[in-house]
């Protein structure tokens, strides 16, 4: 889970305009945030098995929003993967 300072920190970084907290950058930039964390968490539990499926259930979150991104924006779509990262 992130914490309340951690959601800030994520929102304040990738929102748009002010008041924003639900754009795609800023649910992608979360997604991303919790999976390193769940990936972290699953290299020393390795047979944490519901954690494993949460997991997958948010990459799966994270490259619908990345296609939905990428068509309506490309260009902000790229270069969120490179803050972010994501990509080679």
């Amino acid at each position: 889970m992130l914490s309340k300072d951690e959601k800030t920190t994520i929102i304040t970084e990738y929102h748009t305009h002010e008041t924003d907290t639900g754009s795609p950058e800023v649910q992608i930039a979360m997604l991303t945030t919790r999976i390193n964390q769940l990936t972290e968490h699953l290299n020393t539990h390795k047979h944490d098995q519901s954690s494993r499926q949460g997991l997958l259930r948010m990459v799966g979150q994270r490259r619908r929003q990345l296609a939905y991104l990428a068509r309506i924006n490309p260009a902000r779509y790229k270069e969120l993967l490179g803050r972010l990262g994501l990509r080679k």
